[in-house]
C-alpha cells in the first residue's frame, strides 16, 4: 500500500474530480457521509455536539458533517471561524446549505469576538478547523481555542487530521497548538506523520474512511513510501524444496555475546534456527561456550580465542549470511576487530546493537562500510550512527532514509512501525508488532531472522522485509496468549512457527 504527500493526495482530489467526474462539492458530500456514519455508529441523538469549523476545506467537511447530523436530530451546535473572511468555495457553499437547513440547533459565524462555549465531558467536539493542507504551526486565536478544546475534557473527533498537526514534517511544530483527538476520521488513506511514535498523542485511534478517491490515480503514480501487507509477504516466501537438505539450505554465521552478554548470542541463535535456515555457526568468547552448548545444541559453536569478547575476525567464505553485533561489548579491541571483519567479509552481512553503537562512537568508520551492509538500529543507535539529536520522528526518518541512500545500506530503523530504508530511497513501513516487543532480546531476535533469511537465499531487501514482518507477527501471536505485559523475546522465537504457518 502506497503513501503519499499532502500534496499528492490534493493532486489525487482533483484527478477524481476531472475523471470520475464528480463536482467538488459532490465529493465532499460524499466525504461528509462516510464522516456522518462513521460518528453515527458510535454516539446516539443524545449527544450533545459541537462543531468548529474553520475556513478551508476541512472546515466544508465539518459543516457538511453538522448539516448531516442535524437532519438526523442531533443536537448540533457550529462555529464557523472565518476571520480574514475567505472562505473556500466548498465551505462558502456548505456554509449556504447549514443556513438553510432547519435543523441545526445554532449556528455562528466567527469574524474577530470569540466567546468560547461551554464544552463538558458529556460534548462531542468535532474539529474541522484545519486539514492535511496545513504548513505551519498555529497561532494566535487559533492555539488557544485548540489548548480550550484540549483542556476541555470533551470527547474529540478529527476530520482527516487533528488540526494544527502537519500530514509530513511535525519537527518544529508546537504541541501545544495541536488538537489531540481521541479518535481520527481520516479520508482514503493514512498520512505519513500517522506511522511515526511522536505523533501518536494527538491522533487517538484511527479510521480510514474510503470515499472512492479514484483508484486509477492511486495505481499508476509512484511513491517511495509504501506499508508492507500481507499478500506482499505471502509472494516472498520460498518453497522449501522436498529434498532440501540442511547443506542445501544455507549456512549462516552469528558473531555475538561478550562475557555476560551470552543471552543476546542465544537469542540471535536460536531465532536464526526457526527461520528456516540449515545450519547456524555463533562465535562467542570461551567463557559462553557451556550456556551456549547447552541452550541451543542444534548451533555450531566456534571459541574466540579471547575468554571475554570478540577479538579475532573469522573466515567467512564457507557461509552464506553473516550478523555481527548482538551484545558483543564496546572494547577497543572488539571495536578493531569488528573493522577488519567487515573488511574480510564478502558474504551478505546485518549490522546490530554493539556493531553500531561501535560505529556510532566513530562515525568516520562508517565511510569504510561496503555497500549492501543491513543496519537494524533503535532510534537511539540510529542518533548515535547520525551525530544528531533528532527532534522528531520525521527527521530520523529523514536522516535514516538519506544514510540509506548515502552508504548504500538497508536501514532498518526499529519501532513500533519499523521502517526500512533502502540505498534507491524508497522506505517500507511495517504495520506488525506491539508494546509488548518492547522487552530486552527483541532486536537480537530480529538479527537472527534476518540472517536466518539471508542465509537461506533471500535477497537484503526480501530478508528485512519479511524478517521484521515476521518477527513482529510472532510478537502478535505470542501477545495473544501471553499479554503485552508478561511478553519477553523467547516468546516471540516460540511464536515463529505460528506466524510462518499463519503466511503459508
Amino acid at each position: 500500500m502506497k503513501i503519499f504527500t499532502s500534496k499528492q493526495i490534493h493532486e489525487l482530489d482533483t484527478f477524481t474530480i476531472e475523471h470520475e467526474p464528480v463536482s467538488s462539492i459532490d465529493l465532499m458530500e460524499r466525504a461528509a457521509t462516510a464522516l456522518t456514519l462513521a460518528i453515527t455508529k458510535r454516539w446516539s441523538q443524545t449527544t450533545p455536539i459541537t462543531v468548529f469549523a474553520g475556513p478551508g476545506n476541512n472546515g466544508g467537511d465539518a459543516l457538511a458533517v453538522a448539516r448531516m447530523l442535524a437532519e438526523k436530530r442531533y443536537s448540533v451546535t457550529v462555529y464557523l471561524f472565518n476571520i480574514k473572511n475567505t472562505l473556500s468555495k466548498d465551505c462558502q457553499t456548505n456554509k449556504t446549505r447549514l443556513q438553510d437547513s432547519k435543523h441545526v440547533k445554532s449556528f455562528m459565524e466567527v469574524r474577530d469576538e470569540f466567546d468560547p462555549p461551554l464544552l463538558t465531558e458529556e460534548t462531542l467536539v468535532i474539529d474541522g478547523l484545519f486539514g492535511s493542507g496545513l504548513n505551519k504551526p498555529l497561532g494566535g486565536g487559533f492555539a488557544s481555542l485548540v489548548s480550550y478544546i484540549n483542556a476541555s475534557g470533551s470527547t474529540v473527533v478529527s476530520i482527516d487530521l487533528p488540526s494544527g498537526l502537519m500530514a509530513e514534517d511535525n519537527t518544529y511544530n508546537v504541541n501545544s497548538s495541536i488538537i489531540r483527538a481521541d479518535i481520527t476520521l481520516t479520508l482514503q488513506m493514512k498520512k505519513l506523520c500517522m506511522y511515526f511514535a511522536d505523533c501518536q498523542q494527538f491522533l487517538g485511534d484511527i479510521e480510514v474512511l474510503d470515499i472512492n478517491l479514484s483508484e486509477d490515480w492511486i495505481k499508476s503514480t509512484p511513491s517511495p513510501f509504501t506499508v508492507i501487507e500481507r499478500n506482499n509477504v505471502v509472494s516472498l516466501i520460498k518453497k522449501r524444496n522436498d529434498f532440501a537438505h540442511k547443506g542445501t539450505m544455507g549456512h549462516a554465521l552469528i558473531i555475538a555475546g561478550s562475557y555476560g552478554m551470552a543471552g543476546a548470542a542465544v537469542l540471535a541463535t536460536k531465532a536464526c534456527l526457526r527461520s528456516g535456515v540449515g545450519k547456524v555457526t555463533a562465535h562467542i568468547p570461551d567463557r559462553n561456550y557451556d550456556i551456549m552448548q547447552i541452550s541451543v545444541p542444534e548451533a555450531i559453536v566456534h571459541i574466540d580465542k579471547d575468554e571475554y569478547c570478540f577479538s579475532e575476525p573469522m573466515d567467512t567464505e564457507h557461509y552464506n549470511a553473516v550478523a555481527i553485533g548482538p551484545g558483543i561489548g564496546q572494547r577497543d579491541t572488539t571495536a578493531v576487530t569488528l573493522m577488519s571483519q567487515i573488511r574480510r567479509t564478502s558474504r551478505l552481512m546485518v549490522l546490530d546493537a554493539d556493531a553500531l553503537n561501535i560505529l556510532g562512537y566513530r562515525r568516520a568508520w562508517l565511510q569504510q562500510l561496503p555497500p549492501g551492509l543491513v543496519l537494524t538500529p533503535h532510534p537511539k543507535e540510529f542518533d548515535r550512527l547520525d551525530g544528531s539529536d533528532n527532534n522528531s520522528d520525521y527527521g530520523r526518518f529523514a536522516k535514516a532514509r538519506e544514510m540509506a541512500q548515502r552508504l548504500q545500506a538497508y536501514i532498518l530503523l526499529k519501532g513500533h512501525y519499523s521502517l526500512l530504508c533502502q540505498p534507491d530511497g524508497s522506505v517500507i513501513f511495517n504495520t506488525t508488532g506491539n508494546s509488548g516487543m518492547a522487552t530486552a532480546g527483541s532486536g537480537d531476535v530480529l538479527t537472527g531472522i534476518i540472517v536466518g533469511l539471508m542465509a537461506r537465499g533471500y535477497s537484503q531487501a526480501e530478508a528485512t522485509v519479511l524478517g521484521m514482518y515476521l518477527h513482529g507477527l510472532a510478537g502478535d501471536i505470542a501477545a495473544t496468549d501471553k499479554g503485552c505485559e508478561s511478553l519477553i523475546a523467547t516468546d516471540i522465537i516460540d511464536a515463529l512457527p505460528k506466524a510462518f504457518l499463519s503466511l503459508m
